[in-house]
């Protein structure tokens, strides 16, 4: 039986992970390990100022005062001998399209998992409801696993519509989408009078063609886009180099 670290960026009591434990407990042991609170937006940022507390609660889950990628690393080299054969992130409440990657704690546990060594899988939910439908995605998903073979520093991102399972039409492979430029934030006022700003929705999307994670998601089809933690531009090093040679130095 494959032993699964599950972990989220909503938080410990949120009905996503609740719904992706219930999906995969009877076929895997499962180790759950999440935020005490909800921590979306903290993309890969680890706690390096203080200890981490690490709470084990009445339903089996352990809940850390921390990031998701600190529940990851103290997942896979915390308390326990046996480390998992896969570390999967969700069911995130909401999508995490195009852009959406850098800045979400979701993909950032994965992410966290696959630079430990494990494969990885983030999986989403794009709206609030059909979090069954997702886990039905993700039990099909972690079955075949073992059968994949991706290149080292590579995870999964999987996107799910927010449909009944019987209206999903298909799997696709897709490439992230890109979104414009952010929203000016909303300022507000705090009770005492002082300026304060929220930052805004999301943008209209401005690269949504049709081998995109957004046009799959649109068309009902599950999102899987093949990811990895390697962010250099191969392709312009040459030309960087290019441009260095020809600086003049003082």
């Amino acid at each position: 039986m494959r032993r699964l670290l599950l972990s989220n960026d909503d938080g410990v009591h949120a009905p996503g992970l609740k719904a992706l434990a219930s999906a995969l407990e009877n076929h895997s042991r499962l180790r759950i390990v999440a935020p005490d609170r909800d921590m979306s937006g903290a993309s890969n940022s680890l706690t390096l100022t203080r200890p981490l507390a690490l709470t084990s609660l009445d339903n089996g889950f352990y809940s850390v005062d921390g990031t998701p990628a600190d529940c990851v690393y103290l997942g896979v080299n915390g308390v326990w001998d046996e480390k998992p054969d896969l570390v999967i992130s969700g069911i995130n409440h909401g999508g995490n399209l195009g852009d959406d990657v850098l800045y979400s704690g979701t993909v950032a546990a994965a992410m966290e998992g696959r630079n430990l060594g494990m494969a990885a899988i983030a999986i989403s939910l794009c709206g609030q409801r059909y979090f069954e439908t997702a886990g039905r995605v993700a039990s099909s998903l972690v079955g075949a696993a073992e059968t994949l073979s991706l290149p080292p520093r590579s995870l999964l991102n999987v996107n799910v519509p927010d449909l009944p399972w019987r209206e999903i039409r298909g799997f696709r492979v897709t490439r992230l989408g890109y979104r414009g430029p952010a929203s000016q934030p909303i300022k507000v006022k705090d009770p005492r009078g002082r300026d304060r700003y929220w930052i805004a929705s999301v943008s209209e999307n401005a690269d949504d063609g049709p081998d995109t994670d957004f046009a799959a998601i649109e068309a009902g089809y599950v999102s899987i886009t093949p990811l990895q933690t390697d962010l250099t531009r191969h392709e312009t090093v040459n030309d960087v180099q290019g441009w260095l040679d020809g600086l003049s130095y003082a």
